[in-house]
């Protein structure tokens, strides 16, 4: 496909998406779900690759075997699903105007703000995403049956699958990104460096143990009792900081009840209320470079912004990330001054979702604009453009994902957030140091408030 045919095709989808109004957030006809599995991939993606086949057919991600033998974090492990890959080309600063309408906004400042040590190593696309088969049944269900209510604030009759994988507007695609499967019960390990102009850094050093309650199999709405996800965090490092623990029940319905947040203070003993761990409130360790509402790319309640689904477009995203989760990896080898070190990132062609959020007139929020770039196959939010309230490109977001085949989810190998106007920038979501993350059997009695003083006990 020529790159005006592209460009068409993508003005054609916004045509149509763009004229989709709120009240259009709604289940599907039974007919349109029956192309899941079909036409579709089971969550929704289109199964067919692309013209000039740069973006392969979908043929069921990542099934291979994978032994629990410590190992599992090496790149090798996945030289069958593109270990072994090398580069098709590099962008840099000299060449990126040819590959312009597949680089972001964000991308193409980072290239001019860096120009001598930015690149795009761009690889052969590998279709990695999958789920498990419980999975795929309950997005065909939701999706004759799920429904946004309460200014789309509120998430009806969907559990376990994709709630809107045939998305009719912006609210959507995003309830899809923040309920995506990404396993049942873990705890893994969530290392933040604040990198500042001179490349030095702190690790700040994170444990968090999560209970997806939406994604349990065979669990019903009314079981819920309205948590879709149940966090507990308790930083490890810098000792100044160890056995703060931080408390999450999220909401399905927002407008019944807003997330439930607690932190605990080791030196106080003391367990407090945090409604303040949401929106643009500072994040954790962050050291001011990233707001609550930016892990995971996007998380939290929608309704300080208009959402609006601009189309679907072939885009150049971060995309299976084996070298950069490798566990030989050290923390001071994926820095650099600037950004993170291009030898060990990885970028492919996919279709994406481009979705635009911006603030109401009615609120206000530290970013005014954000446009986000969402994976058509795992719904994972992978790049995201972020204004200020200039409208000038103040930080760019990126998640660099790995597709982990003996949990049949997409997770992180590090996130990023770039700050523009500081130089300095944040690397997140990285453990390559740190234990592998495991999967575990928590109950909900684990994320009750009781437990804390506990768990920061067994840290200290």
């Amino acid at each position: 496909m020529t790159r005006a045919r592209i460009g068409l095709a993508a003005v054609t989808i916004a045509a149509v998406c763009g004229s989709l109004s709120l009240s259009a957030q709604a289940k599907v006809s039974a007919s349109e779900a029956d192309r899941l599995g079909k036409d579709l991939m089971p969550l929704g993606g289109e199964k067919a690759g692309n013209a000039d086949g740069s973006i392969p057919a979908w043929d069921g991600g990542m099934n291979i075997e994978v032994k629990l033998d410590g190992t599992q974090r090496h790149s090798e492990t996945y030289k069958d699903v593109g270990g072994a890959d090398k580069p098709l080309y590099v962008i840099t600063a000299d060449n990126m105007d040819q590959y312009a309408e597949l680089l972001t906004p964000g991308m193409k400042a980072m290239f001019k703000q860096y120009p001598e040590t930015f690149k795009m190593p761009v690889y052969p696309s590998r279709r990695t995403a999958l789920a498990p088969d419980f999975v795929y049944a309950a997005t065909k269900r939701n999706a004759v049956n799920a429904e946004l209510a309460n200014g789309g604030e509120s998430l009806v009759n969907a559990v376990t699958g994709i709630p809107f994988p045939i998305p009719q507007s912006g609210k959507e695609v995003i309830w899809n990104h923040k309920t995506r499967y990404r396993g049942q019960s873990v705890t893994r390990y969530n290392t933040q460096l604040a990198v500042q102009t001179s490349g030095s850094f702190v690790p700040y050093k994170l444990r968090e143990d999560v209970y997806f309650s939406y994604s349990q199999d065979g669990i019903k709405t009314e079981d819920l009792n309205n948590v879709i996800v149940y966090f507990l965090q308790v930083t490890t490092a810098p000792p100044r900081q160890a056995g703060q623990v931080l408390l999450v029940h999220e909401t399905m319905d927002q407008v019944a009840e807003a997330r439930r947040a607690w932190l605990y203070n080791p030196g106080q003993r003391r367990t407090r209320r945090a409604p303040n761990v949401a929106y643009d409130n500072p994040g954790t360790g962050a050291d001011g470079l990233r707001t609550n509402d930016q892990l995971d790319m996007f998380n939290g309640a929608t309704d300080r912004y208009n959402w609006k689904l601009v189309g679907k477009r072939e885009m150049l995203v971060p995309y299976n990330a084996h070298k950069l989760s490798d566990s030989r990896l050290k923390y001071e080898d994926m820095t650099m001054v600037g950004h993170l070190n291009p030898e060990h990132t990885r970028y492919e062609k996919h279709r994406v979702w481009v979705l635009d959020s911006e603030v109401k007139d009615d609120t206000s929020h530290l970013y005014k604009r954000r446009t986000f770039y969402v994976d058509e196959d795992s719904w994972t939010a992978l790049q995201a453009d972020i204004y200020d309230n200039r409208d000038n490109l103040w930080r760019v977001q990126e998640y660099h994902q790995v597709t982990v085949p003996w949990t049949k989810a997409v997770g992180p190998a590090a996130g990023t957030v770039y700050d523009l106007q500081s130089g300095r920038y944040l690397v997140m979501e990285c453990s390559n140091e740190e234990p592998e993350f495991s999967t575990k059997s928590f109950g909900e009695e684990h994320f009750r408030t009781s437990n804390m003083p506990r768990v920061a006990a067994n840290i200290r």
